[in-house]
């Protein structure tokens, strides 16, 4: 009996402690809720997508060695102490011992360093001072002097921002509100509870400069270039400094590993391309169930022979000829790469990595369904399954590259228009980070780039391509110019009618076919091709959009393309047409056939005989380049000619070797140019005023 009033005693006892506790740790709470707050916030720079990871300066005798580089998901624990690893941003735990002294802290890391030490300070200051003076004596004077001091404090780490005076409007000024601002755009989930005055105003500030800056963001809902046919384009306002950081901070991978070296006498030294194994629904399924990809065609005639289609009887006594589909590229890019010389299933090796999905076929099974979300789902779980691989975390996806065998717009529906044309799949941040080949790019992208139209010519040796080049340099052609095409009345700018027009003027000269609806001339590739075989001169305009498959259609026939607009093939091709863009083409600005100030028959007229055979020479020669061989040929000769598919790895090779090198260099941005002047650099290499300014202008 008295052990149970005893334990009775001490129950009640406990419960008065806990209560007691309880109301002590409210007051606490309620007291010191701005400290909390502080700590709050600085808590959260530190989780782990908000790291900002310390650059390491590797010596460069292990930047230059042929030995093998560890991949980036080996544990640490596993790595052996003698061999180098080669990286630009790690975390700095993981560094051996021998290279503690090469770490280089920078500017931002220091201050929020000290912020950090500073609040732990404050912190042991206020333990003593309620162990001193008990919690009757605080007052909300007291508590707000006890502020006061800290902030007067912080303000010499605000100043340790600048890197020097004379470069005080390229780095923030406060540190504070500079990681508060990534803070803000990273957790944009995050209650508006947990964030200060001053972060809802720097917030407010992010938010006026980010609806108008072309550097989009990483999330799903950024703004995105659209096509001049249906939208316009507001140009950009002035990028804020903290913009600006947090943007460098995202386009520099977190950890990044070069291809391990082999042999200096290694013919595919650099060249080495890594093809992902992804489940077949990416792509083998899709072929499989080809008759749902399309409500009209047969695909499953189309894609077959290699994503070729139906062969053709020879042309002017060549063989190699198939009714290809313009929306087959992806099938016709992944049976060439498994022939690719310098295949590797070595990721190691790689200098590039390849992901074999067909976004176009897999986008054209949903394109006019009822369920626009079904677009997007495909690509969502392939970045998903991206995501998780070893060797996507090697540069975060820089070094990888995709093909889709559709225009650029068909991949850029943005997320407040569900319902619109297209899927989501150029605005993810994953894709963002690849390369994109497509047979038309947008000129303000980064990462998109164009590659040629599959024509109907796909030869299986380099004899039956030098048979072709030889034909098309004998053949007579009757008519100047020529047009294939439909008119585009729904479409204010466009010129096809005035083209049309000049050509009914100038029957003689030119020869018109007309793509009306139930003409079925326009859809036979022998009525296509003889058409281009009679003409010196093969009309261009842009359509639709910018470029046209007809364009390599005339090159193959020898035909001389004539353009009326920049973008349908000088901004688009660059890897595969020369930038002396008068060697092979005539250029006729649109404005002055719109306005009837330029007679094309005259134009054509006054170019020297002379000048038209040395640009048919160059066109001829072009064909190669232009075309795709056959991925079931057994080319004994390989290697004296190089197709499209040749020339589009070598330009992807090209570039993520030029990023990685930006990357060890310690570039803060990889790009150093808006977005939306990519078309300029990329032509040009600098993004300096030009004639061409006025035809990329979006407003």
């Amino acid at each position: 009996m008295a052990m149970e009033k005893s334990s009775s005693k001490y129950r009640t006892q406990f419960w008065y402690v806990a209560m007691v506790s309880f109301l002590l740790w409210l007051v606490l709470l309620y007291l010191f809720s701005p400290s909390a707050t502080t700590v709050h916030t600085h808590e959260r720079l530190f989780r782990q997508e908000n790291v900002i990871n310390l650059p390491i300066n590797v010596p460069k005798h292990v930047q230059e060695s042929d030995q093998a580089v560890l991949p980036v998901d080996v544990p640490k624990h596993d790595q052996e102490p003698d061999q180098p690893v080669v990286v630009s941003d790690v975390d700095s735990n993981t560094l051996p011992a021998n290279t503690s002294q090469e770490v280089q802290i920078s500017e931002d890391a220091k201050v929020v360093t000290d912020l950090v030490e500073e609040l732990e300070k404050e912190n042991i200051e206020n333990e003593k001072k309620r162990a001193d003076s008990g919690l009757s004596g605080r007052t909300t004077r007291s508590r707000r002097g006890h502020r006061e001091p800290r902030k007067a404090r912080l303000e010499p780490e605000k100043k340790r921002v600048h890197h020097n005076d004379d470069d005080n409007e390229r780095n923030v000024v406060n540190s504070d509100e500079n990681h508060q601002s990534y803070d803000k755009e990273l957790n944009f989930l995050e209650p508006k509870d947990d964030v200060g005055s001053k972060k809802d105003r720097v917030g407010k500030e992010m938010a006026n400069d980010l609806s108008n800056n072309d550097i989009e963001s990483d999330n799903t809902s950024e703004t995105v270039s659209e096509p001049k046919t249906q939208r316009h384009f507001t140009p950009n306002k002035t990028v804020s400094v903290a913009k600006n950081r947090v943007t460098s901070r995202r386009n520099r991978p977190k950890v990044m590993v070069r291809p391990r070296a082999t042999r200096r006498n290694d013919p595919c030294r650099g060249k080495y391309v890594y093809m992902h194994d992804v489940p077949s629904l990416f792509n083998e399924e899709l072929l499989k169930n080809c008759w749902t990809l399309s409500r009209w065609t047969d695909m499953c005639e189309l894609t077959s022979n290699f994503g070729l289609g139906p062969r053709l009887p020879n042309m002017e006594g060549v063989s190699g000829w198939f009714a290809t589909n313009q929306f087959t590229l992806e099938v016709i890019f992944h049976n060439r790469m498994k022939q690719y010389k310098c295949l590797t299933k070595d990721s190691s090796l790689a200098s590039a990595v390849y992901v074999p999905y067909y976004p176009g076929l897999d986008l054209m099974r949903f394109l006019w369904g009822p369920f626009p979300f079904m677009r997007d789902a495909a690509a969502l779980d392939l970045m998903k399954w991206l995501r998780e691989r070893p060797e996507w975390k090697r540069m975060d996806g820089r070094d990888h590259f995709m093909v889709a065998g559709r225009t650029t717009w068909d991949f850029m529906r943005t997320p407040e228009n569900e319902s619109d044309w297209g899927n989501r799949l150029m605005i993810l941040p994953e894709i963002r980070n690849m390369t994109m080949l497509l047979i038309e790019s947008s000129p303000w992208n980064y990462h998109g780039f164009a590659v040629p139209y599959p024509t109907y010519f796909h030869p299986s040796t380099n004899a039956e391509i030098l048979q072709w080049q030889n034909r098309m340099r004998r053949i007579k052609r009757r008519y100047l110019f020529s047009f294939v095409g439909a008119p585009r009345p729904n479409l204010g700018d466009s010129i096809r009618t005035e083209i049309m027009d000049q050509c009914k003027a100038s029957r003689r000269k030119c020869k018109l076919l007309e793509c009306v609806s139930g003409s079925q001339k326009c859809y036979k590739p022998d009525q296509i091709m003889k058409f281009f075989l009679s003409s010196t001169f093969c009309l261009q305009p842009p359509g639709d959009s910018y470029t046209r498959r007809s364009t390599f259609d005339s090159i193959l026939a020898g035909c001389i393309p004539v353009f009326f607009h920049p973008g349908s093939a000088y901004a688009q091709y660059i890897w595969h047409l020369p930038k002396d863009i008068g060697k092979y083409s005539v250029f006729i600005p649109e404005k002055n056939v719109k306005e009837g100030k330029a007679s094309i028959e005259k134009v054509l007229s006054r170019i020297p005989r002379g000048k038209v055979v040395a640009m048919r020479e160059e066109v001829v020669k072009l064909i190669p380049r232009l075309m795709y061989f056959n991925p079931s040929g057994k080319r004994g000769d390989a290697g004296r000619f190089e197709d499209a598919f040749d020339v589009a790895v070598d330009g992807v090779l090209q570039r993520v070797e030029g990023l990685r090198k930006r990357i060890e260099e310690g570039n803060e941005e990889i790009f150093e140019f808006p977005e939306q002047f990519s078309w300029k650099y990329n032509v040009f290499g600098n993004v300096e005023k030009h004639e061409w300014d006025s035809y990329f202008d979006r407003h």
